[in-house]
């Protein structure tokens, strides 16, 4: 069992931290400072710093993820919360469309693109047949203005 701890600690904390970044987005934060505290632990055990034991490796992988959270979760919960939202502006929002119902800011009309079912919202009412485009993107909502002639 310990003849690969320090290496098993290593490759945990590396997979704590591939799956907090690449599934969760860092919006998680626990897994990131589990795998944090176990690649801490692994490298610490392989200094030589603490003994190669599981319940060494235990209590130094639960102490570091208590100290590591008390120290970066506010710094990170800031950092997080300070990114302004950027308007999503994909290749899809250029191409104008039919609207097959009545459409207002209400959002009760849907229109389906790419597998995906939208709801329609716009700022002034705008009647079925109406040929528009895409004004703004929002989660799950397209914003949608009336398409000027001739363009």
């Amino acid at each position: 069992m310990n003849e690969y701890l320090t290496q098993s600690l290593m490759v945990l904390g590396l997979l704590a931290l591939i799956v907090e970044a690449a599934v969760f987005g860092f919006s998680l934060m626990v897994l990131f400072f589990l795998g944090l505290s176990l690649l801490l632990a692994g490298l610490a055990m392989w200094l030589g710093l603490i003994p190669e034991t599981l319940l060494a490796a235990l209590i130094t992988a639960g102490v570091l993820t208590g100290l590591l959270s008390a120290l970066l979760w506010k710094p990170l919960r800031r950092m997080q919360e300070s990114r302004s939202p950027s308007d999503v502006r994909g290749d899809f929002a250029r191409e104008p469309f039919v609207l097959a119902a009545d459409v207002d800011s209400r959002g009760l009309s849907e229109h389906r693109y790419s597998g995906i079912v939208w709801k329609l919202r716009s700022h002034t009412p705008l009647a079925a047949g109406t040929l528009v485009e895409v004004e703004r993107v929002e989660v799950g909502v397209l914003w949608v203005k009336a398409r000027e002639s001739g363009v």
